[in-house]
């Protein structure tokens, strides 16, 4: 699997088909745009939209430097025309506040789901 977004590349390995064949759980990072295609590859995937509000979100790429001033609010933009979804079977993570609570939320999620062993 491989998309472009923010005139950047980005692609999953084939290895996870492997790892998916060994009856292990795989976590990938995607693009909601390239998902259509991802559900054609792999029909049983669990969907995690990723959310955080556009004002942390610009605070976060702003502090890392990569893009300039321009390009985060482009990159902005393009977020907020993707962020709706109307997938009821899409799970929904806010990422607002700091990883620790983004990465529980993460975990308790995958546990309702049945991906993870209940703690």
């Amino acid at each position: 699997m491989h998309w472009q977004a923010n005139g950047l590349d980005y692609g999953i390995p084939l290895q996870v088909d492997q790892w998916l064949q060994a009856g292990r759980a795989v976590l990938v990072n995607g693009s909601r745009a390239y998902l259509a295609q991802a559900r054609r590859r792999y029909p049983d995937l669990l969907a995690v939209l990723v959310e955080v509000r556009p004002e942390v979100l610009r605070q976060r790429l702003l502090a890392r430097g990569r893009e300039t001033a321009e390009e985060v609010e482009q990159r902005l933009a393009r977020n907020a025309g993707l962020q709706t979804t109307t997938d009821p079977s899409v799970r929904v993570l806010d990422n607002s506040a700091g990883l620790e609570v983004a990465v529980a939320g993460l975990f308790t999620l995958l546990r309702e789901e049945g991906v993870l062993p209940q703690a």
